[in-house]
C-alpha cells in the first residue's frame, strides 16, 4: 500500500508515486487534503476513463468556487492526480 508520507501532505488514502512526485509542484501545493478527501468520498460528478480510472469533481469554496479534479485508479481508491480544473463546467 502507497501512502504520502507525513507531514503536511499526508492523505489519508492510497496513492501513486506520480501523485506524491507531482504534489510538491507550486501549483498543486495549495490543494488541501480534506479537499482530495472531499471529492473521493463526495463527489459532485463522476466519470469513467477508457483506461478505467474514475475522474471525480468537487466544487471548493475556499478556492474560489473553483472544481478539484481527482483521478483515482480503478480500483476507486488510489488517487493518482488531483488538480484545480479550469476546463470544468458543472
Amino acid at each position: 500500500m502507497c501512502r504520502a508520507p507525513a507531514g503536511r501532505h499526508a492523505v489519508p488514502v492510497k496513492t501513486t508515486e506520480y501523485f506524491r512526485a507531482v504534489r510538491i509542484r507550486p501549483d498543486r501545493a495549495m490543494i488541501q487534503d480534506e479537499w482530495i478527501e472531499r471529492a473521493v468520498a463526495s463527489p459532485e460528478s463522476e466519470q469513467i476513463q477508457e483506461d478505467g480510472r474514475i475522474r471525480r469533481w468537487v466544487r471548493i469554496a475556499e478556492a474560489d468556487g473553483r472544481y478539484l479534479r481527482v483521478v483515482l485508479l480503478p480500483d476507486g481508491e488510489t488517487v493518482h492526480n488531483a488538480f484545480l480544473d479550469r476546463g470544468y463546467e458543472p
